[in-house]
């Protein structure tokens, strides 16, 4: 009788356990916080400017095609803010990546794209975070903008 009632409390626990670390929270960030903390590490790349759905920017001259990017971090042990923070980044690399590779000056029209539901915002980006992974998928435009002078 002892024996199963361990056996019980332990499958309780373990499925206990499993549903927490299932926990899915979608939230939206400031995308302003975010490049802040990325630019001061030197992460972001200036030379490839960013353009979030809904910003002005300056004249298309060529558009090179869409980039889309899902990235992911570990996100044990952070708050669910600085694990989006720092996917988020990954995520903003990525693009410029994907420009530079193309030839493009900049990526315009930047939105989220999590779990295949699009949301545009000039200010805040969408992310998933859960016990132990947090992601960002973003989605924008490759493109060569006309220099300003």
């Amino acid at each position: 009788m002892k024996r199963h009632l361990k056996l019980a409390a332990i499958v309780a626990l373990s499925f206990a356990a499993t549903h927490a670390m299932a926990r899915n929270s979608i939230e939206s960030y400031s995308i302003a916080s975010a490049l802040d903390a990325g630019t001061g590490e030197g992460k972001v790349d200036d030379g490839i400017k960013l353009y979030f759905a809904g910003q002005p920017h300056p004249t298309v001259l060529k558009t090179l095609g869409e980039a889309a990017t899902n990235k992911k971090t570990n996100a044990f042990g952070r708050s669910d803010e600085a694990a989006c923070q720092h996917v988020f980044l990954s995520a903003v690399i990525a693009l410029q990546k994907r420009a530079h590779e193309m030839g493009g000056n900049a990526v315009v029209n930047i939105k989220s794209n999590y779990k295949d539901q699009l949301t545009e915002s000039p200010t805040e980006f969408v992310c998933g975070a859960g016990g132990l992974i947090a992601g960002v998928a973003l989605k924008g435009d490759i493109v060569t903008l006309k220099e300003k002078k």
